[in-house]
């Protein structure tokens, strides 16, 4: 059924109106892809275009892919020219970057433009649009200068732009990633930003809002990506949905853990013998998987912010496997002393029954979880970096094959010291 709040007979008035496109641009932010279609499906296609506005300009081209064909091109004819061309110009950009973000330049003056002749074109440019600053630029659209709206009101009537303007003003490149930008901008927090090619012209300009905006989703995806949850998984997404998101990982988990089950598998013999040992293994794979969390959760941090370059990788797994020895040794000192414990409380009073080495049993289990904490380590740096060099997002499902890697090797380290020095 229709949405009650898009029905027409609620459509009244022009300010109901945009009452309620602003609900639905407030909408689509907690909704996957799949639900926002569904939830614009009754618009008429100009209403469309005049929700798409209000959005952040990289989730509208994350959207328009995902309407049928016909009704994409009625909503890209129902779009101004301006907007249209943008909405072009922005899906040549790579997917991520400054330049799929940014909004059509708009408040553009010459540098001889008068203070009173500027005024006079923002009167009629408010009416469509929030200006938050004039851009001076030349007959090539190369950016001299930024107009501040204070300097503006301040100034005579005959003053040129020229001598108001900011010269030379910081501004993005359009195929900037993100993150870069996000980096360049951190201690200067301007509203708008000015887009700028290789040239020098003004292609566009990009809210900081809408850049923060897109970083908080990104890193909100993150976590889920870890463990296999899709980034367009909202609340809100139906439950059948998300059970097609999800269920595909789930299987690979399995796969992975049966992987496990099959190192437990073939040191049966040796669990068999010395029952003890399998009160131990979740001790094992437990502190290990934390260890790996760990620099997995390290290593996302570093990536997300640019950190791995000139080498630093090799120094990443250097550190990590320090401390995966320092914390290892250290834990497994502890996890030693309990096993001592549990094997003297477990010893056949019987004196014809050969018993292992409490002292022994303890041995195996500080070098196997000092060993094991290594690999974790160790681990937790290179899933990410391989994922990577693979051309896959270094987060999907790091946490599986991060997990995997922690079992086998917390497990196969166990259990094989057992079976050779027991």
């Amino acid at each position: 059924m229709p949405d009650p709040a898009l029905d027409s007979s609620t459509v009244l008035t022009p300010n109901a109106h945009a009452e309620t496109v602003d609900q639905l641009a407030a909408a689509v932010l907690m909704l996957g892809h799949r639900e926002t279609i569904e939830r614009l499906a009754p618009l008429d296609a100009s209403t469309i275009v005049r929700v798409l506005e209000k959005i952040n300009p990289a989730r509208t081209q994350e959207l328009l892919p995902h309407f049928p064909p016909e009704r994409r091109q009625h909503i890209m004819a129902a779009a101004p020219l301006a907007l249209r061309n943008q909405w072009a110009m922005n899906q040549a950009y790579p997917e991520g970057s400054i330049g799929q973000m940014m909004d059509p330049p708009i408040g553009l003056f010459r540098e001889e433009a008068t203070v009173a002749q500027a005024t006079e074109q923002l009167r009629e440019l408010v009416k469509k649009a929030f200006i938050t600053y004039g851009f001076v630029v030349d007959g090539d659209n190369r950016l001299l200068g930024v107009v501040v709206m204070r300097d503006l009101l301040l100034a005579g009537p005959s003053t040129p732009l020229g001598d108001l303007m900011i010269r030379s003003p910081f501004a993005l490149k359009p195929d900037m990633p993100l993150m870069d930008a996000m980096k360049s901008v951190l201690n200067k927090h301007f509203p708008v930003y000015p887009v700028c090619d290789s040239e020098g012209r003004l292609v566009g300009l990009i809210r900081g809002q809408h850049m923060f905006e897109q970083q908080a989703i990104d890193i909100s995806a993150q976590a889920g990506a870890m463990v296999g949850v899709d980034r367009e998984e909202r609340l809100a997404t139906p439950w059948k949905r998300s059970l097609k998101f999800r269920h595909p990982w789930l299987q690979l988990n399995l796969l992975t853990a049966f992987i496990a089950a099959a190192v437990v598998g073939a040191f049966q013999g040796t669990i068999d013998r010395l029952v003890v040992l399998a009160v131990f293994l979740p001790v094992l794979a437990g502190q290990s998987g934390n260890t790996g969390c760990q620099a997995l959760a390290v290593t996302l941090r570093a990536m997300t912010l640019g950190e791995f370059k000139d080498g630093k990788g090799r120094a990443a797994l250097t550190k990590e496997a320090l401390l995966g020895l320092c914390n290892g040794l250290l834990v497994g000192i502890t996890a030693g002393a309990g096993m001592f414990f549990v094997a003297m409380s477990q010893q056949d009073p019987d004196p014809a029954v050969v018993s292992p080495s409490p002292f022994m049993l303890a041995l195996v289990v500080m070098v196997a979880m000092t060993a094991a904490c290594v690999i974790s380590g160790i681990s937790g740096v290179l899933v990410p970096l391989t994922l990577k060099r693979l051309g896959a997002d270094p987060a999907t499902a790091s946490s599986i094959f991060l997990t995997t890697a922690t079992d086998v090797a917390s497990m196969g380290m166990f259990l094989g010291l057992a079976s050779l020095l027991l």
